[in-house]
């Protein structure tokens, strides 16, 4: 499946109050798949809304309490820098910015030698998440946290792994 349209359906989400959430099934072994995660050079390619532009510095592996800065650009340019906040080797990891709501990946191997990966953006963490909700989230990331999904799957599957 090297389509990311085709990735994109084979992508469920869930949504509660605090939370939105994508899953998928990824066609390559856990460590590759978080190896490619935890790398912010990635993240653009990664990004299913289109707003992460690049890393402007900090760890190029991420790891539990690591720092790192990235490129942005919703309407206009800007930066952020996150710090990574839960971390477990090969399965999980999330970074949170200044207003402490979080992106989180969680991975799960599988029999086959795939693994299921659920990207979560959570404001239950936030400092002010009465901001957020009056801005449509968690809902407004559905789709952004689909793509995102789909574009992990997708990667996976053009480089043949």
């Amino acid at each position: 499946m090297t389509d990311p349209d085709a990735a994109n359906e084979a992508v469920r989400t869930s949504i509660d109050r605090d939370t939105a959430s994508a899953t998928g099934v990824v066609a390559a072994p856990v460590a590759e798949v978080f190896d490619f995660i935890r790398r912010p050079a990635n993240h653009a390619a990664i990004s299913g809304d289109g707003s992460v532009q690049g890393e402007t510095g900090g760890a190029r592996v991420l790891g539990s309490g690591d720092r790192f800065g990235m490129k942005m650009r919703i309407g206009l340019p800007y930066q952020v820098g996150s710090k990574v906040v839960e971390f477990e080797e090969n399965r999980l990891i999330a970074w949170a910015h200044f207003s402490g709501h979080r992106w989180r990946w969680q991975l799960e191997p599988l029999d086959d030698g795939r693994t299921r990966v659920t990207e979560t953006f959570d404001l239950s963490t936030a400092r002010l998440p009465i901001a957020l909700r009056l801005v449509g989230l968690p809902k407004g990331h559905e789709n952004n946290l689909r793509k995102s999904v789909a574009n992990v799957i997708a990667h996976f599957a053009r480089s043949g792994v």
